[in-house]
């Protein structure tokens, strides 16, 4: 278990990494049930636990993927169509089900997740990463600045960006809004909003998941595209991991 000051983080799949990473998303997510599904078993488990009481108070699965060969396999392959990213040919990763236990305020847990993803992507040569972020909720007129902010700004490049999969989608230009930027941003999911921080770009609509009762925006981050100050203070975190 590597940790820096409160916080430490280990990365592994074994049954007890992924029975703390669902009780955690339990929580977070208030789905009133265990929160597992064929997905865990084939990922990676990042947690952060609470140096303290060995408390985990933040988790992530990471799905690697050589290429975009391997896209089928991931979580987003359900709700996009993703043949675009099939072509791409550095190694990527999944990054899925991010949460933060609803009790902890702590801003150093999210700056910790980060560094120690850093090091997984630079340990493993990842190129890409990507997965479905998540709105609380499924009433879109609650995120319109949000999703206009995103038409805007945000559209990832055709040469990757991925197709609808799902019926059940909201299409951001569907609606002519001029974005209330300001408004946008308050509104937008942290974890989003630290991938756009960092180059990140999205699909041109979100889809409906009446069961999870959630919007999701798939979301990819080119690692080349992360400005070079950010990735210098990333990799310094991570070296104190």
């Amino acid at each position: 278990m590597a940790g820096s000051g409160r916080f430490c983080v280990t990365i592994g799949r074994e049954p007890g990494d992924i029975a703390a990473a669902q009780a955690l998303r339990t929580r977070a997510f208030a789905t009133g049930e265990g929160d597992g599904d064929r997905f865990d078993a084939l990922c990676d488990h990042l947690l952060v636990r609470d140096c303290r009481n060995g408390a985990v108070v933040c988790s992530a699965r990471i799905l690697a993927c050589a290429d975009g060969r391997g896209i089928s396999r991931s979580y987003s392959a359900q709700y996009y169509d993703l043949s675009a990213l099939t072509q791409y040919r550095g190694d990527m990763a999944e990054l899925g089900r991010f949460c933060i236990d609803p009790g902890a305020a702590d801003p150093d847990i999210l700056r910790v997740a980060w560094g120690a993803l850093t090091r997984y992507v630079d340990d493993n040569n990842i190129e890409m990463l990507f997965g479905c972020s998540s709105f609380a909720g499924t009433d879109t007129s609650i995120y319109l600045d949000t999703f206009a902010v995103l038409r805007d700004r945000y559209l990832a490049p055709p040469r990757w960006g991925p197709g609808v999969g799902s019926g059940d989608v909201f299409r951001y230009g569907a609606e002519a809004r001029v974005a209330d930027v300001r408004e946008g941003m308050r509104r937008m999911p942290p974890l989003l909003r630290s991938y756009l921080l960092m180059g990140g770009r999205v699909s041109d609509h979100a889809v409906v998941d009446r069961q999870m009762n959630t919007l999701h925006v798939f979301t990819g981050l080119e690692i080349d595209a992360i400005p070079p100050a950010r990735k210098r203070l990333l990799r310094a975190d991570g070296a104190e991991i």
